[in-house]
């Protein structure tokens, strides 16, 4: 991809929002970010965590609030060039919602919106080289998705400017197909059909890590936002939730799986699955929301730019809700009158058995007892030959001593012949 590989890679996210204080407030005790206000502007605010920032956020203008906008978080994508990326968007069907504007030290940005009307921004940064990492940091963004009247089409799109993949589709029943997409052989997000019920404009939806989504989950309700979905569990391990904050602008946070543990039992401390409500594949998306109220507007940009200070924040891996298949119906317990018969059928079967296996035994017990009077016999047969051959044994270990003894004297005696001759012949 041209300059490095920053181009078709979402780099920033930004809130736009009616109430910046209130928001700060929740999305501090949600996410955990800090919040700095731009060097570059003081009334646009960073969320960062760490060192790092990875949104920001700014009121929504007067003359956009006007004309119906809505809060909403907007996704930036890195371009190689940004003029000639709205080119390209304007010729396959998108349009220009705000000009190419230079931001000073930081970078160069457009808003746009696709075909089917979901506002995102394309992004240059000032700085060359800046590629965002593999792996999100906590705090970070870990997956985008988009909720749209055509997903085809909107892929189709989004392919022609950035070279996104389409990595997976998964049938999804009656809320149709997910297309997973990424770039470089990463998944970087997915796409869906908007259900009309839910709402009728397409909208980006941001993931950011978090280390507990339950934790999210809880903190988002206390501090004033509503949980449209989960938390549930994800494939391949990992948590989320979607939610909408104070002012009703939908967000969503996702948890990583924790590190198994070298025994086989799971920690205590695991988040229990959420029980789902219908039945998704293996490697599903998350549940789209049904927010309480219309999904958010496109805003019309300020009148002056907003000074976004991009960090790499997106991951190799998606979190996807996987809603577990609905419990199948449980089968009718067999009736009692019906199990009574059965047992006293097994039992009367059970009988004959038993009679049979009685006299088996008493028959083996008396062949035993006839062969008892054998089995003395050889016994003491037995006994008198191991006798007999001991005392063979004996005896012919007596003869053996007899026998040596003899030869001793012998030897003896002719030594007594031998000395007498010699004295014969001295004489």
């Amino acid at each position: 991809m041209a300059q490095g590989s920053i181009h078709g890679r979402f780099v920033w996210q930004e809130l736009m929002t009616e109430d910046t204080a209130k928001a700060a407030g929740f999305y501090s005790k949600v996410v955990g970010w800090q919040t700095h206000p731009s060097a570059a502007d003081p009334t646009y605010t960073q969320f960062g965590l760490g060192g790092g920032h990875y949104a920001g956020m700014m009121k929504i203008p007067d003359e956009a609030r006007a004309a119906g906008a809505k809060p909403q978080w907007l996704p930036y994508i890195g371009v190689a060039d940004v003029e000639a990326t709205a080119a390209a968007v304007e010729r396959h069907g998108g349009r220009t919602k705000r000009a190419a504007t230079e931001i000073p030290t930081i970078g160069r940005f457009a808003i746009m919106s696709d075909p089917q009307g979901a506002a995102f921004a394309i992004f240059k940064p000032a700085q060359e080289g800046m590629v965002p990492p593999a792996t999100p940091p906590i705090g970070g963004f870990s997956w985008l998705e988009l909720a749209t009247s055509n997903h085809e089409a909107a892929f189709d799109f989004y392919s022609k400017l950035f070279g996104w993949q389409a990595m997976h589709r998964m049938d999804m029943g009656p809320q149709g197909t997910y297309l997973i997409f990424g770039s470089d052989g990463v998944q970087r997000g997915g796409m869906y059909k908007l259900q009309q019920e839910r709402s009728s404009v397409p909208y980006w939806l941001p993931y950011a890590s978090v280390a507990n989504a339950d934790a999210a989950a809880t903190a988002a309700t206390g501090a004033g936002g509503h949980i449209v979905a989960g938390p549930m569990d994800v494939p391949g391990g990992g948590r989320i939730a979607q939610m909408t904050d104070p002012s009703g602008a939908l967000f969503a946070v996702h948890s990583a799986a924790a590190a198994k543990p070298a025994t086989a039992s799971k920690p205590a401390t695991q988040p229990a699955a959420a029980k789902p409500s219908s039945a998704t594949p293996a490697a599903a998306k998350p549940a789209a929301p049904k927010p309480p109220a219309p999904a958010p507007a496109a805003p019309k940009p300020a009148a002056s730019a907003p000074p976004p200070k991009p960090a790499p924040s997106v991951p190799a891996s998606k979190p996807a809700a996987k809603p577990a298949a609905k419990p199948a119906a449980k089968p009718a317990a067999a009736s009692p009158p019906a199990a009574k018969p059965a047992a006293k059928k097994a039992a009367a079967k059970k009988k004959p058995a038993a009679k049979k296996k009685a006299a088996v035994k008493k028959k083996a017990a008396k062949k035993s007892s006839r062969k008892k009077p054998a089995a003395k016999k050889a016994a003491r047969k037995s006994a008198a030959k191991a006798t007999k051959k001991s005392a063979t044994k004996s005896a012919k270990k007596a003869a053996r001593k007899a026998a040596r003894k003899a030869k001793k004297a012998a030897r003896k005696a002719r030594g007594g012949k031998r000395k007498g001759g010699k004295a014969r012949r001295k004489k």
